[in-house]
């Protein structure tokens, strides 16, 4: 029995001609030289390694080290086949017929670029710290190795490194010298734009007039600092120590006495404390005797002789 065919049953089939490989043709003629910059196709990753399609007769290789210097970078995480990659060519044979290459080259004149508009504008990033080393810690930025002095770690100075290990704090550039591939990082200035905004706050709640209790921190020529019972610091004025005329703070007070003050002003986020005020409202306080207005005394004769002795 015959069948009856029409066009829909026949599909012309593409004749490929030698126009159609010419990229690829050109591309496997190419000598590749060390120093070579080239892009290619992310075809594999592992956590070692990258595999590239150069459209070259040899496939490019990429290792973890020569993508990115952050022992915290995952190349399965960041990195996908189907990505283009820039690398610089470190070798045409790496000895199993790849392409050595390396995209941390290109990489890092990238980093160095983005960190000195960091530095040049006081951004403030996250950086983790990576590890403790003598006189301060190593965090990685823009995938360039920095180092933390103990001193710019926080706000004061850090004793106890270790407990900063594997901790993601805030940070700015300080020093971006890539000719010497030096990067200094500090977490002080952050740390005191949040100390301040935390004082601010708090600051904020103090009431003028109220009285507290608090420890003398340190004895100035001026005066002496206070470290109150809220957390905050003022300033006791040598004039507001006390109602006599002293040459200096340690004639009455001294590091580490507990007084009590009163706050005078909370003016320009600074507080100005006061004992002499305390004592004078102590003072005003004091229960007096209740004359009449003939001016005899309310106490009568047996309440006077109460507590005397015969």
């Amino acid at each position: 029995m015959s069948k009856e065919l029409n066009e829909a049953d026949f599909v012309e089939e593409k004749v490929e001609t030698m126009a159609d490989y010419m990229d690829e043709l050109e591309a496997s003629f190419k000598r590749v030289r060390k120093g070579d910059v080239l892009t290619g196709t992310v075809v594999n990753v592992t956590e070692e390694s990258v595999l590239l399609d150069l459209k070259y007769f040899s496939g490019g290789i990429i290792h973890k080290e020569d993508i990115n210097g952050d022992p915290d970078f995952h190349l399965i995480q960041e990195i996908h086949p189907g990505d283009e990659i820039t690398a610089t060519v470190v070798r045409a044979d790496d000895g199993e017929g790849n392409v050595l290459l390396s995209a941390k080259l290109l990489g890092d004149q990238k980093a160095w670029e983005n960190l000195n508009t960091l530095l040049n504008e006081r951004t403030i990033v996250p950086a983790k710290i990576t590890e403790i080393v003598k006189g301060g810690a190593v965090a990685y930025l823009e995938g360039i190795r920095g180092f933390i002095p103990a001193s710019k770690l926080a706000a004061a100075y850090v004793e106890d490194l270790e407990s900063y290990q594997g901790k993601t704090i805030d940070v700015t550039v300080v020093t971006a010298d890539e000719e010497n591939k030096k990067l200094i990082l500090s977490g002080r200035e952050p740390a005191l734009l949040v100390q301040n905004e935390e004082k601010k706050v708090k600051i904020a709640k103090c009431q003028v007039g109220a009285i507290m209790e608090g420890t003398v921190d340190s004895l100035k020529d001026y005066g002496a600092f206070v470290n109150l019972e809220n957390g905050l610091t003022g300033l006791l004025h040598i004039s507001q120590i006390s109602n006599q005329r002293i040459k200096n703070p340690g004639a009455v007070l001294k590091e580490g006495q507990k007084i009590t003050v009163k706050i005078l002003s909370t003016a320009d986020n600074k507080i100005s404390l006061s004992m002499k005020a305390v004592a004078e409202d102590e003072e005003a306080s004091v229960e007096v005797f209740d004359y009449k207005e003939s001016g005899s005394a309310s106490t009568d004769l047996s309440a006077l002789l109460k507590g005397l002795k015969f």
